[in-house]
């Protein structure tokens, strides 16, 4: 049995820890692991119930890791996904995540760079309801002249909680890092919460780290203008909507089915703000 983690524990600060409470005691992660030079990860996580996986992954020197977490997880399920990968000299990781089912998810990735890797992440988190999405991630640069960048866009509607925990530490031998974390909120009602954490730890001393976040509402003068065009107040508010996660989804084709849902899934909790 393992011992459920406290918000004493900086990386479960803004854990959904009474739902989980009853179900830790019991426990039991499956697991994975991936391990080459050219890997590709298509997770997509539905379905019910509480969905918990540990997936270790090995990139080999110069390789690439490509691929997506679609996490639609029924409106009552709960997900927490941890991915440990690390990173060889020159190798590359570019990911994206797409979540916006589940009751509470969590995703987590720690990542581990040597000489010369390369870590590219976009997420996306769209909660409603009584949703609560937490993103949470580590990129340890272990190793000189290696790169991190992580773009991830949130939009919470109702009285749903959207987190991104995002630390990046930089050992004292990895000189030439160039690391960046932007994290950006949406929200849509007074009710919805944003909770944002960047974390720079950096023991070397020539080293490019940057990070921000922001929180806010709807572009007012954005809508005004669409309006003057003849844009209904629904499609218009979905139309900017889709355009701020855009960033976090750029390396995904427009009619890619996980990008395709996470608009329908915008385009859901506008509508429902319409008509309330």
């Amino acid at each position: 049995m393992t011992t459920l983690p406290t918000r004493k524990d900086e990386a479960w600060r803004y854990a959904d820890l009474k739902r989980l409470a009853p179900l830790w005691p019991d426990r039991a992660p499956k697991t994975r692991t991936l391990t080459g030079a050219a890997l590709h990860l298509d997770d997509r996580i539905t379905g019910t119930g509480w969905h918990d996986e540990d997936i270790e992954i090995n990139i080999t020197p110069g390789g690439h890791l490509t691929g997506i977490i679609a996490q639609t997880a029924d409106a009552d399920a709960t997900v927490t996904q941890h991915y440990r990968i690390t990173l060889a000299e020159n190798a590359r990781a570019d990911l994206t995540l797409l979540s916006h089912g589940a009751a509470y998810a969590r995703i987590v990735f720690d990542v581990r760079l040597a000489d010369g890797a390369v870590f590219d992440l976009g997420g996306a988190l769209v909660a409603g309801g009584d949703q609560n999405l937490e993103l949470v991630t580590f990129a340890r640069h272990l190793g000189p002249n290696a790169t991190s960048r992580q773009t991830v866009r949130a939009v919470a509607a109702d009285r749903s909680v959207v987190s991104y925990l995002g630390q990046v530490a930089v050992a004292r031998e990895a000189q030439k890092t160039d690391a960046a974390q932007s994290f950006k909120a949406l929200l849509l009602d007074r009710g919805a919460t944003a909770n944002a954490k960047p974390e720079l730890e950096i023991f070397a001393d020539d080293v490019k780290c940057a990070h921000g976040a922001t929180v806010g509402e709807l572009d007012r003068a954005a809508m005004f203008y669409m309006a003057s065009r003849g844009v209904p107040p629904g499609a218009a508010e979905a139309l900017l909507a889709a355009a701020f996660v855009d960033d976090a989804l750029s390396s995904l084709p427009e009619d890619d089915t996980s990008r395709t849902a996470l608009a329908a899934r915008l385009e859901t909790l506008i509508a429902k703000r319409a008509k309330s």
